[in-house]
């Protein structure tokens, strides 16, 4: 009689840990949440069907990181035998293209591969990206800031794993300039490249007042050592709300470029990224992805609490969607690119006060950089 208790205790307790198996199809939604909730910054394309008693998983993912924690998650919901048919992009890519780094002064990057596609964001010279998958004469791409998009082969100088680890190691200058010149000879005019703020070139040689640098492809010539910083030095900078401010002045009147992050032309989110870059800091790509970093300050917080630097975000009041973000200055002034940077105010009494009210959220980047979405260019691997 015992036995048989027993034997029923055990068969209960079997069918009972069987009704509360998560099921692939639940694993890798639960799974895809946790590490790729965002299409903008992972590639994720996974299903799991049953076929008799045989579950297959299907789809495409973008790294092997992402195949290995599917595998994981099916191992630890007790699935050891199943059918594997994922993809995984870059797989398919080279050694010798695993890595690129931008060579122009400022590439495109778009949604699809082809020009006439939407431009999704910018890649400055010297910015690495990790290649995913290429796709005739265009690549997709991912950038230390974990968005992806696709970029033209001509804007990329491809790297192996271990040129990279040596661009890494080698001594580089940072463009502190608004803007500047690569020049073919010491005080000349002859022009090989143009060059923006955040550019990275490696350094050859130094005369006088004049840098020699080298583009990523290889192409050198002379700068104004005023111009540029050397790169492990200037990383080291600490927090400073007033670089951020002044490389938001020096951007006023500029136009507005939808995926602009460049000091040619920025979207709105694109003037945070750039005038946080200048002190070392590389932010999420769009509006509603800042959104959610840094020490958020939600809507209704008097503005009188802001300080110079804080992030404000703004958008559609009823649904809480973020459209917009601008970079607070002080006594309710905020400095935004929209049709062009300028400055407003966030104080209805004003008469600069905008049609965007006030802001549904605000979020402060100071005591934050590390966190989640905020990342300092000293820390991150892919620089150094």
């Amino acid at each position: 009689m015992r036995i048989k208790s027993f034997i029923m205790a055990l068969l209960l307790a079997v069918t009972g840990f069987a009704a509360l198996a998560v099921t692939p199809d639940v694993a890798l939604a639960d799974l895809k949440q946790r590490i790729a909730p965002d299409k903008r910054t992972a590639v994720w394309d996974v299903k799991a069907t049953k076929q008799g008693n045989q579950w297959v998983l299907t789809g495409t993912v973008g790294t092997q990181t992402q195949k290995k924690a599917i595998q994981a998650a099916m191992l630890k919901n007790g699935y050891s035998r199943y059918t594997d048919k994922i993809t995984v992009l870059e797989d398919g890519i080279p050694a010798s293209r695993k890595w690129a780094l931008v060579k122009l002064s400022i590439a495109t990057l778009r949604t699809e591969p082809k020009h006439s596609a939407e431009i999704a964001t910018q890649g400055i010279m010297g910015a690495p990206v990790k290649v995913l998958q290429k796709c005739d004469d265009w690549y997709r791409v991912q950038m230390a800031d974990d968005y992806i998009a696709y970029v033209p082969e001509s804007s990329l100088s491809f790297k192996t794993a271990g040129q990279m680890s040596t661009w890494r190691k080698a001594k580089r200058y940072i463009v502190t300039a608004y803007d500047s010149r690569l020049v073919t000879q010491a005080g000349g005019d002859e022009t090989v490249s143009d060059l923006v703020m955040g550019n990275i070139l490696e350094f050859k040689a130094v005369s006088g007042s004049w840098i020699k640098l080298a583009t990523p492809d290889g192409r050198t010539g002379w700068v104004p050592a005023a111009d540029v910083a050397e790169l492990s030095q200037w990383s080291k900078q600490s927090f400073s709300a007033a670089q951020i401010e002044k490389t938001a002045r020096r951007m006023m009147g500029s136009s507005y470029l939808w995926g602009g992050t460049s000091t040619k032309v920025t979207d709105c989110s694109g003037l945070s990224k750039v005038c946080y870059l200048s002190n070392g800091i590389i932010l999420q790509r769009d509006a509603s992805q800042q959104a959610l970093t840094g020490k958020i300050m939600k809507k209704g917080t008097d503005w009188r609490q802001y300080e110079t630097g804080d992030l404000l975000f703004f958008g559609n009041e009823k649904t809480g969607r973020v459209t917009h973000v601008g970079i607070y200055l002080r006594d309710g002034k905020y400095i935004h690119c929209s049709g062009q940077v300028k400055i407003n105010s966030l104080d209805p009494k004003a008469s600069d006060y905008p049609y965007l009210y006030s802001p549904l959220s605000a979020s402060r980047i100071k005591g934050m950089v590390g966190t989640k979405g905020i990342v300092a260019l000293k820390n991150h691997p892919w620089y150094f």
